[in-house]
């Protein structure tokens, strides 16, 4: 039977916006489509950090009822969630409630997107708990000339990424294409699916698709892309998983299935109970 290709149904670009850690943070919230298209992805936050000073910025703050999902692809973050260099990738489980701190108080320049992934009604009160892997865990595939892939989840040519959620099912992949290399990767056909370009270009299909857009991939299997970067390569994330189909209620970083577990949260958070 022969192979659905995935067809590219919308693509844009959002703005950026100064970030909340202020001078030197640019940010640029991806993900603009209803959450029932992106479902279980809540939110892509794409930062470009250039700090050039000693001044602390950032702090404390809490989440609950999700995952963030945060790639350093470019730089050296020396005191933003502990500390982070170039491939380092970090889970954290926000699950019943957690409080973190995102400070930097030294210059500092690098890029980072943070994925906020959903959890299954299940798993929404489960114990928080925080993952790191260093770029020498993540595995690099090469299936075809000029295209190499980062493995963060799913599968690349026989290699598994060491992340993995059973009810999702999530596929990351961190790619570099050369200019005309070509590569075809196969997604479940149900999976909600997005391409974000952030160096050069990339094709899609007959479309092609420049820095800083994302690409909203329509149901199917077969995504095909091709480098277009007039550069040495062009760079974008893919990333698929296995819709929930839960209810949402959301409130600013507490994400829950309805109105009464947001009260109850933001109860728990203001009794210091995360």
């Amino acid at each position: 039977m022969a192979t659905i290709k995935r067809k590219l149904i919308q693509t844009y670009s959002s703005p950026i916006e100064r970030g909340f850690l202020g001078n030197g943070h640019l940010a640029r919230a991806v993900i603009q489509v209803p959450y029932s298209q992106s479902d279980p992805f809540i939110a892509l936050m794409d930062d470009i950090l250039d700090k050039k000073d000693n001044s602390p910025a950032g702090g404390r703050h809490p989440h609950a009822g999700f995952e963030t999902v945060s790639l350093l692809v470019d730089g050296k973050i020396g005191d933003m969630i502990e500390s982070l260099k170039a491939g380092d990738f970090q889970i954290m489980t926000a699950g019943s409630g957690i409080v973190h701190t995102e400070t930097i108080d030294q210059p500092t320049k690098g890029r980072l997107f943070q994925l906020w992934l959903n959890l299954p009604a299940r798993d929404k009160m489960t114990e928080p708990k925080y993952q790191e892997f260093g770029p020498e865990r993540i595995p690099v595939a090469t299936p075809g000339p000029g295209v190499s892939v980062k493995v963060i989840a799913g599968r690349v040519d026989g290699i598994v990424g060491p992340i993995s959620q059973p009810a999702t099912d999530p596929t990351y992949l961190d790619l570099a294409l050369n200019a005309g290399a070509q590569y075809v990767h196969v997604l479940p056909d149900q999976h909600a699916a997005f391409l974000y370009v952030f160096e050069g270009a990339v094709r899609v299909g007959s479309s092609v698709v420049k820095a800083g857009h994302l690409a909203v991939l329509g149901e199917g299997a077969e995504v095909r892309l091709a480098g277009e970067s007039t550069g040495a390569q062009s760079r974008a994330i893919l990333v698929a998983g296995r819709p929930l189909k839960d209810p949402v209620a959301r409130y600013g970083p507490f994400v829950m299935n309805i109105r009464e577990q947001l009260i109850q949260a933001v109860e728990d958070f203001q009794k210091g109970k995360f």
